[in-house]
């Protein structure tokens, strides 16, 4: 029986590659000169400092034409609250999104069992999806579907087996 799995990656070397990049930049960068701008990758967020808001936001645009180049989905990228910190600085924490939550995995079982394609069964398997069908087109048909609609995460098609 076809099956395939769809799932919500993140490569974390292209975000480590894409975060130093924007770290060099700033540090080039006129607009960022004596402004204590930072950009710090931890495990699985991203911490942006800066002296103001609208530098903030010019960090902001900064890391995501980054991600943009290397062709990373901006879905990835939780921004958390804008922070006062010390010294008239601001602070914001960026989560990295991976997996699919169970609330997703509802929605998106939800909506396959809503296309109404015969044969077609879904079923959560951890943090990802893992979709039956008796022909390969109906599979086929389900990921132009998901594909087409937005869920507010970056999904991926593998481990597609006849």
């Amino acid at each position: 029986m076809p099956s395939f799995d769809v799932v919500s990656e993140v490569d974390m070397q292209e975000v480590r590659n894409a975060v130093d990049q924007a770290a060099r930049e700033l540090a080039t960068r006129f607009d960022f000169k004596n402004t204590n701008s930072s950009i710090e990758l931890t495990e699985d967020t991203i911490k942006l400092a800066s002296s103001t808001e609208d530098r903030m936001t010019a960090l902001r645009q900064l890391l995501e034409e980054k991600f943009a180049k290397r062709k990373i989905s901006m879905k990835v990228l939780d921004y958390g609250t804008l922070e006062e910190a010390s010294h008239n600085s601001v602070r914001l924490t960026v989560d990295l999104v991976s997996g699919i939550s169970a609330d997703k995995a509802k929605e998106l079982n939800k909506h396959i069992k809503g296309l109404g394609i015969k044969g077609v069964q879904s079923q959560t398997q951890g943090d990802q999806l893992r979709v039956n069908g008796k022909k390969r087109d109906t599979l086929q048909e389900v990921i132009a579907a998901l594909k087409a609609t937005d869920f507010g995460l970056p999904l991926q098609f593998n481990n597609f087996r006849d």
